[in-house]
């Protein structure tokens, strides 16, 4: 079902996947709305399989933004939804519950009209610690020097593809790691962070929840291997031999790196452990971050 009449074709289309977001997903419109006063953004939030009231605080926030239900709890069920109802390019694939603003979203769409080259970009991520206990604070000092941080990394709640970005790839496969299968299907030269534009995520409260969102992260990794979906997996020994080679000359950071390395250590064992027991990769997420 879509409600709310589909507005003129605009700079680019934001899609934004929506799962019992009511909390939250009235923020994130807020500030794409204030600021994008001209309607250069087509926004369009895709409510899946939602018990809240997800679709009606989207619908209440300005009649520009567009709602289309779907009845399936399923993220990329949503991003294809979304696909189906958007109308322009580029498109911004966001989270709802990131902090965003319209410049930024626009400042990738300028560049990507500038540099054609470009089929995959992001504003940079920034990790918002103002709830996180000492441990987890202690996690993010060494990830910030971590490659993952380094490198042109696109995803983790906002990606923009070009249209020919998006014709690289047909529907969003059933898959929990949408971000890592769409950043590996482009060489680094055709991505780009922009660094003066920054989007934020929640870290989570605890390093419990940080080890609990991780484990889903690595398992969501793990299938796209699986799957054939990715042919390497994402985490390389000459990634970790870098850090410490980083880390090391400074011994104030050594306790954060103890308890970086058991944040990493543990997700990858419990995603180990699960698809040995056969289990199945279940969604979750990180309610402590919600706020």
């Amino acid at each position: 079902m879509t409600s709310n009449p589909a507005p003129a074709r605009g700079a680019m289309s934001v899609i934004i996947p929506a799962h019992d977001e009511a909390a939250v997903i009235g923020r994130l419109l807020g500030r794409l709305i204030d600021g994008d006063p001209d309607g250069r953004l087509e926004l369009i939030v895709v409510a899946n399989g939602c018990t809240d009231a997800t679709a009606e605080v989207a619908g209440s926030v300005d009649p520009r933004v567009r709602i289309v239900e779907i009845p399936t709890a399923s993220k990329p069920a949503a991003l294809n939804a979304g696909d189906a109802a958007a109308s322009a390019f580029p498109r911004a694939y966001v989270d709802a519950d990131v902090r965003v603003e319209a410049r930024s979203l626009l400042a990738v769409a300028e560049l990507m009209a500038r540099e054609p080259g470009v089929l995959a970009a992001s504003p940079t991520l920034s990790i918002d610690l103002t709830r996180a206990s000492a441990a987890v604070r202690l996690h993010y000092r060494i990830w910030a020097r971590s490659d993952y941080r380094r490198e042109a990394h696109i995803g983790s709640g906002v990606y923009v593809l070009s249209e020919a970005g998006r014709a690289r790839f047909g529907a969003f496969p059933s898959v929990i790691a949408d971000d890592r299968y769409v950043q590996q299907l482009f060489a680094s030269d055709e991505r780009r962070t922009l660094p003066d534009h920054t989007f934020s995520i929640s870290a989570p409260a605890t390093l419990d929840a940080e080890i609990a969102r991780a484990t889903r992260i690595v398992a969501g990794n793990e299938e796209l291997v699986r799957s054939g979906l990715v042919q390497v997996a994402p985490a390389t020994g000459d990634g970790a031999r870098a850090l410490l080679r980083r880390v090391a000359p400074h011994p104030g950071l050594w306790p954060a790196l103890v308890v970086y390395c058991y944040g990493k250590a543990m997700p990858r064992l419990r995603a180990r452990r699960r698809v040995q027991a056969g289990l199945p990769i279940m969604w979750n997420r990180d309610e402590s971050s919600r706020v």
